[in-house]
């Protein structure tokens, strides 16, 4: 099945407003809408003016979390309708960082998913093992535990609408790279594991690796069977090299 390549930028907690213009002027001419679909995750602070610059061009926005209630007492949450309003299109959900340092559990992943979903945004789930898990071989259990647990609420005709980003924790941010072929055989698992749920839409649904991409090793990574794209981090801060990785997912 032909799956659109699919590249995001996780900026994280980087660029203000204006950093964020500077970008935009510098990669916005080069986008063209026959390419792979691109999607840039600013910070909050940038998050609207970045979705108002980049309404009617090829480039979509996701927001970097979001909350599954549309309003109420929840303190520096942000929910789907407060995003929707500003044009943003998706949200990155699970991030192995917002695990890691704002416990984010997969409980409350099975109720943002389908709130995305419900809203009309589109959810970029991530899942990956840390190092000590992959070097225990748990690589399998840690995955099937995540994606079936985040998608439990999903329903299956919605599955194709799911983004799911691999993301091993051990190669975000240290340089650290999946070989191919653990990068193939974990998106492959989940895959599979999808097919358990939908064998059809199994096949719709886009996977993405993350974890320290770069001009030099993304279109290897993205040429593999069951890599649909890439989430990528310290490299999409940089206009020339995220618009290299993007022309890489073209190639590929």
């Amino acid at each position: 099945m032909s799956r659109r390549p699919y590249v995001a930028a996780n900026w994280k907690m980087n660029k203000t407003a204006s950093e964020a213009d500077e970008f935009l002027d510098s990669f916005l001419p080069s986008q063209s809408a026959d390419g792979p679909e691109v999607v840039l995750c600013p910070p909050w602070l940038a998050l609207e003016r970045v979705a108002g610059r980049c309404a009617g061009t090829p480039v979509r926005v996701a927001a970097q979390n979001m909350f599954y209630e549309d309003s109420g007492a929840f303190t520096g949450e942000v929910s789907a309708p407060m995003l929707l309003d500003i044009g943003v299109d998706g949200a990155v959900l699970g991030h192995s960082e917002r695990r890691q340092f704002f416990g984010e559990s997969d409980e409350s992943l099975a109720l943002k998913v389908p709130k995305a979903i419900e809203a009309g945004l589109e959810p970029i789930l991530c899942v990956g093992e840390s190092r000590a898990e992959r070097e225990s071989n748990d690589t399998e259990a840690v995955l099937s535990h995540q994606v079936l647990t985040d998608l439990a609420e999903v329903h299956s005709d919605d599955l194709g609408k799911v983004v799911i980003a691999y993301e091993p924790v051990w190669a975000i941010g240290t340089g650290l790279v999946a070989t191919p072929e653990q990068a193939q055989e974990a998106c492959e698992f989940i895959r599979n594991l999808l097919r358990t749920r939908d064998s059809e839409r199994a096949g719709q649904v886009r996977i993405l690796y993350g974890g320290s991409v770069k001009p030099d090793n993304a279109g290897e990574l993205m040429a593999l069977p069951d890599i649909d794209g890439a989430l990528v981090g310290g490299a999409a801060l940089d206009p020339a090299d995220f618009g290299a990785i993007v022309a890489a997912s073209s190639a590929g």
